[in-house]
């Protein structure tokens, strides 16, 4: 018979479950662990859905035995088991950790049935056998979090036909108090992602609708919002293919919301300056310049715009130091404003205005190409090229 030591297996358990956010992933590995380091039949956990107000078999396996489809299962709070693990007064243990062991049932049912008082527990005993019956297990174990029944560990018989010992039992008792604080903590993890993701679909539905109400402001430039950030998309994914040019996932999502919003000053300008059919004067065109700084002043208290308010500012920025509202040069300039600068003037140059004629997409990328270096950033505009190129600009 193979000794196995039980303290280091609960060790090696306890750190791999800290690094699992998952709760369905965590539960597989424990059931896992279990059938592979005890050597049981089969293993199955039920788990509290919160939102059901039941216990669910999550997950079951084992070599032979049970083996039932998730969710298949379900306990609810009157079901003799569940009952029985969440007595107030529960005395219920055949070991000092709250474990039952169905093999000792019929022992407590018959020191129950000589105590009157008692009838009721012993009845419920009796159910609960009938329980363990139909689950074929041979050890349950509870699991518990702040005194709530958080799940119940059900275990088949041992493969070898022994049955389980002490140190066995004390294992799975550990166990099931380092599964309930893992379980409870990669729920809130879960929860936090969800909270997070809700959060984050709220907050670029607002971006959307502060985006309509710039193009509503400005007539025409109506739908330039919405291209600028298809165009600027399509080039950050371009770069993610570029050696000299390290991206992450989170660029991209900062890009999405800086392009959505980079004219946003302008709701703070004249709208008989933004409309105006004629050519701007000095005076007027000084004003249109003021439309980052305003951006700028519109979003800097909202924490999660840090990053995307660089492309705010500094999108009317020059490679060779000429542009605005500072004048920095080369790679002075985030490259998240870089992107945009080139998408925007591409698509001002392409959409038609009462003042001039829209250059064909051919000319317009002729003039991003001439003035890169210049104006534009050379690797950016060799994205954007490239794009243009392959048709998908």
């Amino acid at each position: 018979m193979i000794q196995i030591d039980y303290k280091k297996e609960l060790e090696s358990a306890a750190k791999s479950m800290i690094l699992v956010h998952n709760p369905e992933t965590l539960i597989k590995m424990i059931v896992r662990t279990i059938v592979q380091k005890v050597r049981v039949k089969h293993a199955g956990i039920l788990l509290y859905d919160k939102t059901r107000n039941t216990y669910v078999l999550t997950v079951s396996g084992g070599k032979t035995g049970l083996k039932i489809p998730k969710g298949l299962v379900r306990l609810d709070p009157d079901n003799p088991l569940i009952k029985l693990f969440t007595l107030k007064n529960r005395d219920l243990s055949t070991t000092d950790d709250g474990v039952l062991v169905s093999s000792k049932i019929d022992n407590l049912i018959w020191k129950n049935s000589l105590i009157k008082t008692k009838e009721d527990y012993r009845n419920l005993l009796e159910k609960v056998k009938e329980q363990l019956s139909i689950f074929e297990a041979a050890t349950c174990i509870p699991s518990y979090f702040q005194e709530s029944l958080l799940g119940i560990l059900l275990l088949g018989e041992k493969l070898s036909g022994e049955v389980f010992q002490k140190d066995e039992l004390d294992f799975f008792a550990a166990l099931a108090s380092d599964v309930a604080m893992a379980i409870r903590n990669a729920q809130l993890f879960e929860d936090l992602q969800v909270e997070l993701q809700t959060n984050r679909e709220l907050f670029i539905n607002t971006t959307l609708a502060l985006a309509a109400a710039i193009d509503a402001k400005d007539q025409y430039t109506k739908g330039h919002t919405e291209r600028v950030t298809h165009y600027t998309v399509l080039i950050v994914e371009k770069l993610f293919f570029y050696k000299e040019i390290k991206l992450s996932p989170k660029f991209l999502e900062n890009l999405h919301i800086a392009s959505l919003l980079h004219d946003i000053g302008k709701i703070a300008i004249p709208e008989h300056i933004l409309n105006k059919p004629g050519k701007l004067t000095d005076s007027e065109f000084a004003k249109i310049k003021e439309h980052p700084q305003r951006g700028v002043k519109i979003l800097e208290h909202i924490k999660e715009l840090k990053q995307a308010i660089l492309g705010v500012k500094y999108h009317h920025e020059r490679f060779d130091g000429r542009g605005y509202p500072e004048g920095i040069k080369g790679d002075e300039i985030p490259l998240i404003a870089a992107v945009i600068s080139v998408a925007d003037v591409y698509d001002a140059m392409t959409t038609e205005r009462p003042y001039r004629k829209a250059l064909s997409k051919e000319a317009a990328v002729k003039e991003i190409k001439k003035y890169s270096g210049t104006q534009f950033n050379p690797i950016v505009t060799r994205a954007f090229v490239e794009l243009c190129e392959e048709g998908k600009i």
